[in-house]
């Protein structure tokens, strides 16, 4: 129930309404609201308690139950593998895929002075930061985007970072303070889209479903989690990703790698047709040449 969740429960109901006539009317979509595991407990990092899946588990176990008929989820959120029986046939358009600097003294992240602290429970966004900024200091920074502003503001950080997504579709972009370039900051995998599911013997919600698909963000968010699943993220890896068209109509993807004290970073990149089997390809691909990159040893050190 927290106010993006439901603005993206939102956002699909009025989509599901505009495409078909029989939902619009009165009573016909019912917005079920489900607490989950990773929105209760937030005094430990996501890794401490279990993972990302902490936000959907919950959810998955309506679904399975038929408590629900469709889950939305922020993609980013979304464990590689789907429990059986549930299916997700479809993306939403993607939103702006990149990270919002806040902060009340500061203009971006290469003007705060030496020794401030930066809060994110985010261990992507800490290794890159550290990477490129080592003087700053970065704190597990936990809970919804209200609850983060109102910690910015009582002074338990002096910065933070969230998805500009987020701040959009909640209308609260105007506090972002500078936007990160995805050069400055590559995104989370499948950052900014929203993903719908379904039980996979539901053809009814399947049809339904298909109808919203925008199958440009399906592809791009395929080809991030493919590359995610090769590196086998568990939140205690720090793993980026970006598949986007250019302006040639072509994949570019970029991916990156870190330890979560930025001190080691690897990065490749891949360019190919914008077509669901050769991004899918490309990502593992690029997962394959960073995990050989970083050999066995730099994955047992996170454990």
């Amino acid at each position: 129930d927290s106010p993006l969740a439901l603005a993206q429960a939102h956002e699909t109901r009025d989509k599901l309404k505009a495409a078909h006539s029989e939902l619009a009317e009165e009573g016909a979509v019912e917005i079920v609201i489900i607490k989950t595991t990773g929105d209760m407990i937030l005094d430990k990092p996501l890794a401490d308690i279990g993972g990302k899946g902490l936000f959907t588990k919950e959810i998955d176990d309506a679904l399975l139950q038929g408590r629900i008929d469709i889950a939305v989820h922020s993609m980013k959120d979304v464990p590689t593998y789907l429990p059986e029986g549930t299916i997700l046939p479809c993306n939403l358009p993607r939103e702006d895929v990149r990270d919002a600097f806040i902060c009340l003294t500061a203009s971006s992240l290469a003007e705060l002075p030496a020794g401030s602290v930066v809060g994110s429970a985010s261990l992507r966004r800490q290794s890159q930061i550290l990477y490129k900024y080592p003087s700053l200091k970065v704190v597990n920074f936990r809970g919804n985007v209200q609850t983060r502003l109102r910690k910015l503001k009582e002074g338990d950080v002096h910065a933070t970072l969230l998805a500009l997504a987020g701040l959009k579709r909640l209308n609260m972009a105007e506090t972002a303070t500078s936007v990160l370039s995805v050069d400055e900051m590559l995104p989370a995998v499948a950052q900014g889209a929203i993903g719908i599911a379904c039980r996979s013997s539901d053809d009814t919600m399947m049809n339904y479903l298909s109808s919203l698909n925008h199958e440009d963000t399906r592809l791009a968010v395929a080809c991030e989690r493919e590359f995610l699943s090769v590196l086998d993220g568990n939140c205690r890896t720090p793993i980026a990703a970006y598949a986007s068209r250019d302006k040639d109509g072509n994949c570019s993807f970029r991916g990156l790698l870190a330890s979560p004290d930025g001190s080691t970073v690897y990065e490749t990149s891949r360019t190919g047709p914008y077509d669901f089997d050769i991004m899918v390809e490309m990502g593992k691909d690029a997962g394959h040449e960073l995990k050989a990159k970083a050999g066995p040893g730099f994955f047992d050190s996170l454990q």
